[in-house]
Order: C-alpha cells, then structure tokens, then sequence
C-alpha cells in the first residue's frame, strides 16, 4: 500500500507517476475525503475536550449540592454528537483506505516507461536460440510421446490441467529438487514450507486482495481459505505483523508448491499445452531486506533465478518490465523469458521483483532501526526460480532430437540416472 503521508502531502505528484501506469488518480475526490477526515478529526478533538470538561463540571457541581441535571443533559448531548462524528470519521477512514488499497505501488525512477509489454527493454540476452537440422516440435507434441496427457486431465478436472506420467513426472520433480539444491546449497536461501491455503489477511498483504480477487480460487466462501496463486503469498506473510532486529536482516526462503490461479484474465491465451494453467508448480525466492539493501538484492535474486537457466544451458533474455507491464506491488521487475523452438519465441519463466515497502506497509512488517530502536517498514522481493513446468517445457523443446526423444541436461543426470528420456 502507499504511504497515505505521501498522498496527504504530494498527491499531484503521486497522481503523475501513477499515470505512467496507466492509472487515472481521483485527486479531486481523494483531497475532499482528506479535508472531510481532518475536518472531523479536529471536531472529535472539540467534542471530546467539551465533554471532558462538562463531565468535570457534574462532579464540581455534584459536591456543591446543585442541580446537575442540566450539566447531565449537555453531557448527553455532547456524547450523542461525539458517537455520530466517530461513526463518521470511521467510515471515511475506511473509504480511504479501500480506495488506497487498490491504487498499485509506484514505479521506481529506472523503470522504462511504456504503456505494455511491447515496451519492456531487454536488459541482456544470455546463449543463442537452439537451432536444430529438423523443424522443432512444440512441448506438447513432444510429451505425447512422453507421458504429457490432458485428455484425461480434462475428465478429472477440466481445461488448463494435465497429468504427467512416468519418466516425464520423474522429470518435473528432478528440476524442483535441483533448484532447490542450488538455492539452498550454493544461495544461501532457507528451505520453507508453508500452507496452500491462506486467509483474506495474507492475500491482502502481498496486494493479491482486494485489487485481483477474479484471479483467485476462493475455498469456503468469504470468510474463508483461498488457494495460494504463488508461494510468495505464505512465505512473504510470515513476517507479517512482526518486528525483526536488524541483525536478523535479510531473511532469505525459498519454497517449492504448487499455485493455483484463475486466469480470468487470460481467455484464450495459451490454451495448448502447459505454459499457462490452473494449477502449476513453482520454485519460489523471497527476501525481507533493510530499505537501503533492496536494490542490490533485486540484481541478486535475478542472479539466482539466471543461474538455474545457465546451469541447464537453456538460452533466455532478461527484461526490465516498463510501467505499464509492471504486477500490482512491484515498484521494479525483471522477467526472464526462456527460448522455446517449438514456439520460435522467447517466453516468460520468472519474474522477479522489488515491492520496497509496498507489502510491508500492508503487512505491519518491520524491522527495528540500530540507531533510533524505532520500527520501520522493511522491504520484501520475490522471484520464481523458476517456474517448474515452463522449465520442463523449456527442457523438452531445447533438448529434443529428430526423433522425438528427449536428451537430459548434464546438471540432472544425477537426479535421474539417464541420458534420455
């Protein structure tokens, strides 16, 4: 959430950088909710202090013996009044807050503007676009042949949902395991694991409610579970409501888990196969940072998620999303987008992101400064290393031969015991 201080002071300026994000800002009506809070908070301020001293007034005139119903009734009056400005100031509280609960965080002054992904600016681009003496066959022609089934996904769940058989499932588990290897051997990450199921608080936290609710798949009603759409969502929130020593700066996780996600967004995009589905497994990195570090840990965890694709040898890009492009808490992304020849195109594989204290401030989460002994925000970041079945995916296409089978990158022969599957 933005610092409602930043608003109160600078909203034309709040207003400009939020335009670079395509979103129109209602200064007009955000500066009279404003004044109206102000204005009732002095009043309550007023009122309060009246009936302070009225109520003194009865005590006074009570030990004197003289008539206090009059003080009584001005008493009364004066409470009756005081309970409707509170009831007031609460609901326009709470309109500010809804509506400052849906504005996304703001660009850092390095984002590139731009009004869509057509804008995004590639940072650098890692290896050549496999090339091969045959036309490429795509990943779900490919895990036809492998174990890769939708049709009987389909009966047992729907569209966007696949089953995965024998070595091809052994595959898919390999790649978790190995990136959870290097995080955690060679990255210095935490192995977490966390709930699928979290409440409204959690996803309000990381800015998942009430901004992308569609997205999501809500279990039990209102009031109760929803599935996580990453991993990000529990991991991030375990600090949440917590003050941190500084000492203890930063905390580094990673998570592998399933994710589940609506798409509501996304009809009739990627329906073939398995780049975009309801259910998909992920390896998740999370930092909680001191504010003057986030930056220099962004470029890390972009690091760490680059170094998966480089020890499978699978050629990628990096790009700095533009303002447009940019997720709801990110203040800066980078994408990694793999290669894909059954596709001819780079795709995205990970995101990685800087919310500075966008989340925390949603969250309560702090740290306590050396220097003052004062809590302040942190700053979290997130980042998939990687998205487990667009890896496979990525694998499949990369390391095919003519005759479709599919050859294992040297890093995971260890995990799987064979040269092909």
């Amino acid at each position: 959430m933005l610092d409602p201080k930043l608003i109160r002071q600078d909203i034309n300026s709040v207003a400009l950088q939020l335009k670079k994000r395509g979103i129109i800002l209602d200064t007009a009506h955000l500066d009279a909710l404003e004044e109206r809070r102000k204005e009732l908070q002095t009043t309550l301020q007023t009122c309060q202090n009246d009936r302070n001293v009225r109520s003194k007034a009865v005590g006074q005139a009570k030990a004197k013996g003289e008539d206090i119903e009059p003080l009584m009734r001005e008493v009364k009056a004066l409470g009756d009044r005081l309970e409707a400005l509170e009831k007031e100031f609460a609901e326009v509280q709470a309109e500010l807050n809804n509506r400052l609960s849906f504005l996304p965080n703001i660009p850092h002054e390095s984002v590139p503007e731009g009004a869509s992904e057509k804008d995004n600016q590639v940072v650098r681009v890692v290896g050549e676009p496999t090339k091969f003496n045959f036309t490429p066959k795509d990943h779900v022609d490919l895990g036809a042949l492998h174990g890769m089934d939708f049709t009987t996904a389909a009966k047992l769940s729907g569209a966007r949902f696949v089953v995965l058989y024998g070595k091809l499932a052994k595959l898919q588990r390999a790649l978790a395991q190995f990136m959870l290897d290097i995080h955690t051997e060679q990255h210095g990450y935490t192995e977490i694991s966390v709930p699928l199921l979290v409440n409204g608080d959690s996803l309000f936290g990381t800015g998942q409610l009430p901004k992308m609710k569609e997205d999501l798949f809500s279990v039990n009603g209102e009031q109760g579970f929803y599935l996580i759409p990453t991993s990000e969502v529990s991991v991030t929130n375990t600090v949440r409501d917590e003050i941190i020593e500084t000492d203890k700066l930063p905390l580094k996780y990673v998570c592998y888990s399933p994710c589940f996600r609506s798409e509501a967004g996304s009809y009739g995009k990627d329906t073939r196969g398995m780049i975009r589905q309801h259910q998909f497994e992920k390896v998740e990195l999370v930092q909680v940072v001191h504010p003057d570090h986030s930056y220099e840990a962004l470029e890390e965890l972009t690091r760490h998620a680059e170094t998966i694709l480089q020890k499978l040898e699978l050629p990628y890009r990096v790009m700095a999303l533009c303002t447009g492009d940019l997720g709801f808490a990110a203040a800066k992304t980078y994408d990694l987008e793999v290669w894909l020849p059954g596709q001819n195109a780079y795709r995205e594989i990970s995101s990685c992101s800087n919310t500075e204290s966008f989340q925390a401030r949603r969250m309560k989460a702090r740290y306590r400064d050396a220097k003052t002994g004062k809590p302040e925000l942190v700053h979290t970041l997130n980042g998939s290393a990687l998205a487990v079945g667009r890896t496979l995916v990525a694998v499949l296409e990369n390391y095919q031969d003519e005759q479709g089978r599919i050859r294992i990158p040297a890093v995971l022969k260890p995990y799987l015991n064979a040269d092909y599957l």
